[in-house]
């Protein structure tokens, strides 16, 4: 029970990996089967896996709880997990083989998308997926002054959802 008295629901999730683990192509976490799902597209997946969430997917969950969601799914631009965005330079292939397959897949299946992969300078020169920039209902919880949408991690809980339309030209 929580400190209201209410019933908190059992969390279910799991993660899609490479068979290496190098790189996660997809994270989900549901708490009501009955709800529609949001989906959040950020920039790299951390520590978080199939069983234990990290304080972004803790984020995430949140946000997802108090606009009334029964679940959450993750995707990433980048599948490589590293704890540090800086970590995906330099690595020849970061995105991951099946990263765009997933990331179709995650858009397919959620209600709401919301993009929110921060200000890293990394994520600049980056084309979006072609199945994240047609997407054509894209959400995020505000801008940065340089235009990226916010990551989750750092915004207040009453942070709200703006349309994020981007001028980048998309990639395969």
């Amino acid at each position: 029970m929580g400190a209201d008295g209410a019933r908190i629901p059992r969390v279910r999730g799991g993660a899609t990996f490479s068979a290496d683990r190098r790189y996660r192509y997809r994270l989900w976490r549901e708490w009501d089967r009955s709800r529609a799902v949001v989906a959040f597209v950020m920039l790299n997946p951390s520590t978080a896996d199939a069983s234990r969430d990290d304080p972004t997917i803790r984020r995430c969950i949140g946000f997802a709880r108090a606009w009334g969601f029964g679940g959450v799914e993750v995707a990433n631009l980048f599948a490589l997990r590293a704890t540090d965005p800086r970590g995906l330079r330099g690595v020849p292939d970061p995105v991951g083989p099946r990263n765009a397959r997933s990331l179709k897949a995650v858009l397919a299946r959620a209600s709401l998308v919301v993009v929110a992969w921060g200000a890293d300078p990394f994520a600049r020169h980056v084309r979006l997926p072609r199945a994240l920039s047609s997407h054509r209902r894209l959400r995020c919880l505000g801008r940065t002054g340089a235009g990226a949408p916010r990551h989750p991690l750092y915004l207040r809980a009453g942070a709200r959802l703006v349309p994020f339309r981007s001028s980048r030209r998309s990639a395969a």
